[in-house]
């Protein structure tokens, strides 16, 4: 037993970063979780309300670790938000918003907390399966997102390979969270306010809900990250159910996805 671990998580409590949290929380871990909703504490979990695009929230949680001498073995990056948008239509703050949870926040956690990352630790950051895949519409923005995040990533992971320190992708596709729940529930929103693209979202819509695959349980994919946590030589990049249908449309060369987007959702 003995605490032999602590990590810092972000997005803890719900989705996947909550399945993350149960999976982890155990004796041999202390475990100090970042979220804007409260997470029940007990003796190795500690919440603090953060908001990771917020200097000032993530520096409360750096001087509450200082304080205490606590360095951290691993930071794990789950925070994350979705939302389908018309790129020239939307809300642009709210589109904004999500470029800095998904991307500007989770680089400003590891910017916060690596100096108090152990020379051997691990910093573990949640891409998505569209990351390296090319965008559709209304998903797009939420691509983007995830793809530069996954650039980020292997940035990260080439500069602290020199100190030492392994950085490690996790792609996950389809999961039953709610977030997956929610982008339905977008889709639906989107095509109620969008002017240009009425039918299309509706179509959109219905493609989703027929291809989007069965999404799995988010423990599955908190077994792959604590695979990351734990293993002595993790893989670099861990990648989980992903949607066949997406992988093959990226094959296709780029105009002839046009073609067939256009095709499907120009159908009346």
């Amino acid at each position: 037993g003995g605490i032999f671990m602590n990590i810092l998580l972000t997005g803890a409590a719900s989705g996947i970063g909550k399945a993350v949290l149960d999976k982890l929380n155990n004796n041999e871990n202390k475990i100090y979780c970042l979220d804007i909703n409260k997470i029940e504490e007990n003796e190795n979990v500690v919440s603090f309300l953060t908001d990771i695009t917020e200097k000032e929230s993530l520096f409360k949680v750096y001087d509450y670790l200082t304080d205490n001498n606590i360095t951290l073995d691993c930071i794990i990056n789950v925070a994350g938000i979705h939302m389908m948008a018309s790129l020239v239509e939307s809300d642009f703050s709210k589109m904004k918003r999500l470029i800095d949870i998904n991307l500007t926040g989770t680089m400003q956690v590891n910017h916060t907390f690596h100096s108090l990352l152990n020379p051997k630790g691990r910093i573990i950051i949640v891409t998505s399966e569209v990351a390296n895949l090319d965008p559709m519409p209304f998903n797009g923005l939420y691509n983007v997102s995830k793809t530069a995040l996954d650039s980020y990533t292997q940035a990260l992971r080439q500069e602290l390979n020199l100190l030492g320190q392994k950085v490690i992708t996790i792609r996950p596709g389809a999961i039953k969270t709610p977030l997956s729940d929610g982008s339905l529930e977008d889709t639906k929103r989107l095509a109620k306010s969008t002017r240009l693209y009425k039918n299309e979202s509706t179509n959109f819509y219905r493609l989703v809900t027929k291809f989007m695959g069965k999404p799995i349980e988010a423990e599955l994919i908190s077994e792959v990250i604590y695979k990351a946590v734990t293993s002595k030589h993790p893989k670099l990049v861990y990648k989980r159910h992903h949607n066949p249908g997406l992988v093959l449309l990226n094959i296709l060369p780029k105009r002839m996805q046009l073609f067939i987007i256009k095709l499907l959702l120009k159908s009346k």
